[in-house]
């Protein structure tokens, strides 16, 4: 598991002073970025080998709001990997409040070539991916 952080701006709220639901996806992405450089990799290098990972199917479950200014901490791992797919996982927590989620989602990802056919995931990226950090 890795921990990304991220402060909630003022354009992250909507007019009730809380986290707009569509902005758990951004934080969601932030955290999959941290936790491929958790492990020494990182989004670009995967397209540079010519693979992409685009989401193909997303949720969350909203549990508590945020608000402007809070630090939010997102617990991200990987939680299946098959062989041309794998899927995150995400929990969401208030900084100093470890035990009481605020959201949790998944993403799940395809891995695709540059013409967008369906690509097997390298072993390396599979091992990398589930390496403790």
């Amino acid at each position: 598991m890795v921990e990304a952080r991220v402060r909630v701006i003022y354009g992250d709220t909507d007019q009730m002073g809380v986290v707009y639901h569509a902005n758990y996806f951004r934080y969601f992405e932030l955290a999959r970025g941290e936790y491929f450089r958790a492990r020494g990799g990182s989004y670009r290098e995967l397209e540079r080998d010519g693979l992409m990972l685009p989401v193909v199917e997303a949720t969350a479950s909203y549990k508590s709001p945020a608000r402007y200014e809070d630090v939010l901490v997102v617990r991200t791992l990987v939680s299946e990997v098959k062989r041309v797919s794998l899927t995150f996982t995400y929990e969401i927590f208030r900084e100093g409040s470890p035990d009481i989620p605020l959201c949790t989602g998944r993403t799940v990802h395809a891995c695709v070539s540059r013409e967008g056919k369906p690509t097997r995931l390298p072993e390396a990226i599979v091992r990398m991916l589930q390496e403790a950090p």
